[in-house]
């Protein structure tokens, strides 16, 4: 992606993506999502640090998938420790072995997981998370995944901009509640965000390498969002609910 043509200098830098995946999806085509590959990938669309999990933490193994995220760690990685929903005894036992580790966020999975949001493992899971201080990034449709999820510090990675007035709605009531920007490409979704909670429930994320980096770029630039709101969206608002910097 080094030689997208979209790519240019006037896009905004993004000094933190809170939505970035090492490993690969064995039941479908796509990148393999090696680390150096990743890496090139987001070094080459002018983002700088990444929430970084593992799709084997995810699919296939918990712990080995986490303790390969945790060696990724420095300047350019914040690892995220995935957590299997389908085994939630296992799932608080990785909590605190996470929080140990000093992670500092969890990723959820449930359509990769094929876990309903009315399972029990799900307000379980997120209730530990939150109880040992962990921010926790999910996929899923929010509209669905937001009641069990209620009362935690979360980043839902797939709102879409036809949901986003239920995100606008369940945000209102938690101010735990944030969202990617990823799939808010309507001419006036971002906006919608700031006008009705605020430019602070707004993260960039990518979902690089399985997506294109420079399209919420190209969002965040063309909008009528101001240079604040933009830098904060961009990594600020990440580096404070992830890394506790203002």
């Amino acid at each position: 992606m080094s030689g997208n043509p979209f790519v240019a200098a006037d896009l905004p830098p993004v000094t933190f993506d809170v939505d970035v995946l090492v490993g690969r999806y064995a039941d479908r085509p796509g990148p393999t999502g090696d680390p150096r590959d990743v890496a090139a990938t987001l070094g080459a669309n002018g983002i700088a640090r990444a929430a970084v999990a593992s799709l084997r933490a995810a699919l296939f193994d918990v712990a080995s998938g986490n303790d390969e995220a945790a060696a990724l760690a420095g300047p350019t990685v914040l690892p995220v420790g995935a957590l299997d929903l389908r085994d939630p005894l296992g799932a608080e036992r990785e909590v605190v072995r996470l929080a140990e580790r000093g992670f500092r966020a969890v990723r959820l999975f449930p359509d990769e997981q094929r876990v309903e949001p009315d399972f029990p493992s799900v307000r379980h899971v997120a209730r530990r998370a939150a109880e040992a201080g962990l921010v926790i990034l999910t996929g899923g449709d929010l509209r669905r995944f937001w009641r069990p999820l209620r009362g935690a510090t979360v980043v839902f990675l797939d709102t879409h901009f036809y949901h986003l007035g239920d995100f606008v709605v369940a945000a209102r009531d938690e101010p735990g509640f944030h969202t990617s920007t990823r799939l808010l490409n309507s001419p006036d979704a971002l906006e919608t965000v700031v006008a009705h909670v605020g430019v602070g429930r707004l993260l960039y994320g990518s979902r690089t390498p399985f997506y294109e980096p420079v399209v919420p770029r190209l969002r965040l630039a063309r909008g009528g969002l101001g240079p604040a709101e933009v830098a904060a969206v961009a990594g600020g608002n990440a580096r404070r609910i992830l890394e506790g910097q203002e």
